[in-house]
């Protein structure tokens, strides 16, 4: 599974009720091809850069989730027949998606030496 993140602005005239209901519309569509949600994140209404269909302001809603490639033909496909939704984009964040827990830091040992300390040579002593 890969690790995307997707940004969704729909019309700021939808109501709250259509705003929940895309939002359970997209987490839908990850979980039909097995992928698994790792954040949503409704940021509400913002101002837009630029002016999209004579509309000055978009409800922005952020997803990060994990899964197969297969799943963002499909949800790029929901997203653009939609009429109550703007603009989308969709980024790959990892190539193999690791959660934070699964995450373990690497150390080093006690007592082994980097490449670059074994690589220094060591400071001539000078006796005048």
């Amino acid at each position: 599974m890969r690790h995307y993140e997707t940004i969704v602005i729909i019309k700021p005239n939808a109501g709250e009720a259509v705003v929940t209901a895309k939002i359970d519309k997209v987490t839908g569509i990850i979980n039909s091809f097995d992928g698994s949600i790792v954040k949503v994140d409704n940021w509400g209404l913002k101002k837009l850069a630029y002016p999209i269909n004579k509309e000055q302001q978009g409800i922005y809603v952020y997803f990060e989730y994990a899964s197969a490639p297969e799943t963002i033909a499909e949800l790029e496909r929901q997203l653009r027949i939609d009429d109550t939704i703007f603009k989308y984009l969709t980024v790959k964040i990892q190539d193999v998606y690791k959660p934070a827990e699964a995450v373990v830091e690497e150390t080093a040992a006690p007592g082994t030496e980097t490449a670059a300390e074994e690589t220094a040579a060591p400071e001539a002593e000078t006796t005048a």
